[in-house]
């Protein structure tokens, strides 16, 4: 594994704001972690890159401890902070030329090549770009030096939706090339669509472990059939049915030609099936009922 959690614990006197975090990250997965403001987010990756000393357990990256080996274990990471301080006295080209040669890495033909992909003009002073151009800035000096590890807080925030799908898709290929990512986020879907596993953050504790792969072949299956009924189908894979008259609602994942069959058999009205989602699963633990 490129990246280990164990037991990962940070308190600020009585406050516990991560609780005994185990997490481990594979060579060309990407894992995404969940969660509201104050849920623990920004804490655990600040301690992964040893910005912190953990009050208990540890990590490691690359086999470097995170804390008493930081230094090592930071070159084997590309790290996009949630809150952007940038050397603003730079333009993009210096700060990322720096940055890259701090690495042991030039790259000084992918970064025009990377700053094309980004729309951005990196011969501009950074202080006189917008929020949204010093993001990207930070994102060309995280994904320039391929480093086995990435780590990104929040890292769509304040990108419009193309750059956001620029990003996703720039996430993707460093899977490909068997980098390790970990990014907070709070937005679902770019999760769902990016993402190996995620998981989802309550109060410092890692609550819930979810493969992608797994919650894709559950469905969501609404159906109105032509008069109420009582029956319900008899299949393997259905789980959570409720019937109400004529409506009815199940989370199904079984062969979808034998649900049809049941379904076309006690004359369905109207239907709707639709992926299971994220969003189901992180509401029990954030929903407004939660």
């Amino acid at each position: 594994m490129l990246l280990r959690a164990n037991q990962l614990t940070k308190d600020y006197g009585s406050f516990r704001a991560l609780d005994q975090l185990d997490l481990e990250i594979a060579p060309g997965e990407i894992f995404g972690l969940l969660g509201p403001n104050g849920s623990g987010k920004s804490t655990a990756l600040r301690l992964l890159m040893g910005f912190m000393r953990p009050t208990a357990g540890s990590a490691s990256i690359a086999g470097h401890d995170c804390w008493h080996d930081s230094v090592r274990a930071r070159r084997n990471v590309g790290y996009l902070p949630g809150e952007l301080r940038l050397y603003e006295n730079m333009t993009g080209r210096q700060l990322v030329r720096f940055l890259g040669q701090l690495h042991g890495q030039d790259g000084t033909e992918r970064v025009d090549r990377l700053a094309q992909v980004f729309d951005i003009d990196i011969s501009r002073p950074i202080a006189n770009l917008s929020s949204g151009m010093k993001r990207k800035v930070a994102l060309l000096q995280v994904l320039l030096p391929q480093t086995p590890v990435l780590i990104l807080d929040e890292p769509t925030n304040t990108l419009d939706p193309t750059m956001r799908d620029v990003l996703m898709k720039q996430l993707v290929e460093a899977r490909n090339r068997g980098q390790a990512v970990l990014f907070s986020s709070h937005v679902l879907t770019e999760v769902e669509r990016v993402c190996d596993r995620v998981g989802i953050l309550q109060r410092g504790r890692l609550v819930h472990l979810q493969k992608l792969a797994e919650l894709h072949e559950v469905r969501r299956i609404r159906a109105t059939f032509a008069e109420p009924s009582e029956a319900m189908p008899n299949l393997p894979g259905v789980d959570g049915a409720v019937r109400n008259g004529r409506e009815w609602t199940c989370e199904y994942d079984g062969p979808l030609p034998e649900m049809l069959a049941w379904l076309v058999a006690h004359k369905v009205e109207d239907l709707r099936i639709e992926p299971l989602g994220l969003a189901g699963i992180y509401h029990q633990y954030h929903g407004a009922e939660a």
